[in-house]
């Protein structure tokens, strides 16, 4: 069986929820037989890898603009999946299933992931909320099957389009590995147990500036690790105001880095207001780090408590939030994650193949 994968930016060690998605998911589906390619704008590489961990990856162009670079690669995606004669196409992502008509057009059959609900995501001006608006209704009428990696994702799909039939597939987490290590967080200045940790892509919709605004909590620092696709007003603004506010902002990190981050954080914050399930939250949760969430419903995780969540863009309430959680602090918790374990949610989505 020959599966191509497009829509997302590409593996391995890109930043975004939907990379992390793939660079664990299709592992695992490659190592049961199944010859997987994965498609990655070029734009993104950093490397000249042809193959990870038994996926294929194959380089795609695609412009770096965000108006565009999606809607392109995914086309070109689809072109090379009709080229090499793939059983199926899986595209992830709402905006980028703008182009399933093209993929029925050419005979392909299409599983689409909806990893949530793009078009209201904050950077996007209003024509490009339209034609994102625009790939969920062309996934709801063209794709042969729906992955939705949450349950208010299945519920609208069903309300607004009639698509009763989608099949709800988490997002998963990998069991984390502690680091016995500091010499990282040492270098940012921080001390073990005495900082916050943001995480993610700096875009308007995760309320990093709320963050900063809101964190004044005596003897702790905030670290905001991340980076912007595409740097604009707005992350050049957050890294101005957080220089000035003595906020630690390391970038894109990953691997080691990140371990050490994770394994020494006295709390993880993620104040976003929009999220599809969000995979830096389970990567706290699997350090067993207390956590602090906005209230949307994307966040309201089961294994989560009342004292867990602050209203959504209220500063007020996450300053007051920070300070309550800070002045008890809960350094080891232990949370139920069977529902998001890889190895499951691959042995999940493998027939949807068949």
């Amino acid at each position: 069986m020959k599966i191509v994968v497009t829509g997302t930016r590409g593996i391995p060690e890109i930043q975004g929820g939907v990379e992390t998605h793939c660079q664990e998911l299709f592992p695992l589906i490659a190592a049961q037989g199944v010859d997987v390619t994965v498609c990655r704008r070029r734009c993104y590489a950093k490397d000249n890898l042809t193959e990870f961990r038994g996926v294929k990856i194959k380089d795609l162009y695609a412009p770096r603009r965000k108006s565009i670079e999606a809607a392109v690669s995914t086309l070109l995606g689809v072109f090379y999946a009709k080229r090499v004669k793939a059983d199926w196409v899986h595209v992830h992502a709402v905006g980028p299933s703008i182009v399933l008509p093209i993929a029925k057009l050419l005979g392909l059959k299409v599983i689409m992931t909806h990893h949530g609900f793009d078009y209201e995501r904050k950077k996007w001006g209003r024509f490009a909320r339209w034609a994102i608006k625009s790939g969920e209704k062309m996934a709801a009428r063209f794709a042969d099957k729906i992955i939705v990696i949450s349950r208010p994702i299945a519920e609208r799909m069903a309300e607004e389009y009639g698509r009763k039939d989608t099949h709800l597939i988490y997002n998963g987490v990998p069991a984390a590995s502690p680091s016995a290590n500091t010499d990282f967080i040492e270098s940012l200045g921080l001390t073990p147990g005495r900082y916050v940790l943001a995480l993610g892509r700096i875009v308007p919709e995760k309320n990093f500036h709320q963050l900063v605004e809101a964190f004044d909590v005596e003897g702790y620092k905030l670290v905001i690790a991340g980076e912007p696709d595409h740097p604009d007003e707005y992350s050049e603004s957050l890294k101005r105001r957080g220089a000035e506010a003595g906020v630690i902002m390391p970038g894109f990190v990953r691997g080691e880095q990140l371990n050490q981050l994770m394994t020494n954080a006295a709390l993880f914050c993620l104040p976003s207001s929009h999220e599809g399930l969000p995979i830096t939250l389970l990567e706290a949760m699997s350090y067993g780090r207390d956590v602090l969430v906005s209230d949307i419903s994307a966040n309201r995780l089961e294994q989560l408590n009342e004292t867990d969540f602050f209203t959504v863009n209220d500063v007020e309430a996450l300053r007051r939030s920070l300070r309550e959680k800070l002045a008890s602090p809960c350094l080891n918790r232990t949370y139920d994650l069977t529902p998001y374990n890889w190895p499951a949610i691959a042995s999940q989505t493998l027939p949807l193949y068949s």
